[in-house]
C-alpha cells in the first residue's frame, strides 16, 4: 500500500502521540525529611554503681531525684561529690540517676587540666584504659583505678524517627548550628533506644563555642553527607 507524504506524516504523528500516552508520569522524588534536633547541653557529672553509693553516701542510701532530665527514666539527683586528681579538685559534681551496674565520670577536657588527669573522649560505658579518679562523698570516699572520660557527641533517636530520616545505631552525622557561631558538628554517633526522646548531648566547651544552650535546635545534615 502507497501512502501521500501527508498521509505518512499523519500516521507518524499518531504513533508518537500513542507512544507518548503509554508513558506513565515519573513522580518527583520524595524531599528528604528535616531532622532537627533538640539541643541538650551536659555539665561534668558521675554515675554512681551502688557499692560506691553505699561508700559514699552510706549504706543503703538513695538518690534523691533533684529535676528530670530530658531522657525518659534519667534525672539529676541532689547528691553530690568531689572529684580529686593528681592536680587538683573540683567540687559539688552533681550525681546523676539512677544508679548503674558500673562507676562512671564525665568530665570536659579543660575539668581534666584542672583534675591533671587527661581522660579519653569516649560514648558512655567505653571505660577500657580510662585515668582513674578519687571520688569522695560526704560519708566516705573512693578511688577509681578507671572509669573517667570525655562524652563523645550523641544524639538519642527512638527506632521510628531513625527509620524515617534513614539512620542507624553506631552511625555518625554531621549537624549543622546556626547564629553568630555557627558551623558544622562532625562524628555526632547515633543512638537509637527503645525509649529515647530526640535529643543531641554535647558538653559544655561545645556548646561555647558554637554558641548553643539547652533547648537550641540544631540540623542533622542530610543522610548523603552521613558517616559510617
Amino acid at each position: 500500500m502507497n501512502y501521500t507524504e501527508q498521509q505518512a506524516e499523519w500516521i507518524t504523528q499518531q504513533i508518537l502521540q500513542e507512544l507518548a500516552a503509554s508513558k506513565k508520569p515519573v513522580a518527583p522524588a520524595a524531599a528528604p525529611v528535616a531532622l532537627d534536633i533538640p539541643v541538650g547541653v551536659s555539665n561534668r557529672h558521675v554515675h554512681l554503681c551502688r557499692e560506691d553509693m553505699d561508700i559514699l553516701f552510706g549504706y543503703g542510701s538513695t538518690l534523691t531525684r533533684f529535676k528530670a532530665v530530658k531522657q525518659p527514666g534519667q534525672y539529676a539527683a541532689e547528691e553530690m561529690v568531689t572529684l580529686r586528681g593528681p592536680k587538683g579538685e573540683l567540687s559539688k559534681v552533681r550525681v546523676l540517676g539512677p544508679l548503674r551496674n558500673t562507676t562512671q565520670v564525665e568530665i570536659s577536657v579543660a575539668d581534666g587540666f584542672a583534675l591533671g588527669a587527661k581522660a579519653p573522649v569516649r560514648m558512655s560505658g567505653d571505660l577500657l584504659d580510662s585515668p582513674g579518679i578519687e571520688i569522695i562523698g560526704p560519708k566516705g570516699r573512693v578511688v577509681k583505678h578507671n572509669g573517667m572520660i570525655v562524652a563523645w557527641r550523641h544524639i538519642h533517636i527512638s527506632p521510628e524517627e531513625a527509620e524515617l530520616h534513614g539512620l542507624r545505631d553506631g552511625m555518625e552525622i554531621d549537624v549543622q548550628t546556626n547564629g553568630p557561631r555557627g558551623g558544622v558538628l562532625s562524628h555526632v554517633v547515633v543512638r537509637v533506644t527503645a525509649d529515647a526522646v530526640l535529643e543531641l548531648h554535647i558538653d559544655v566547651e561545645e556548646a561555647n563555642g558554637f554558641g548553643l544552650r539547652n533547648g537550641d535546635t540544631v540540623r542533622g545534615i542530610k543522610q548523603d553527607a552521613c558517616h559510617g
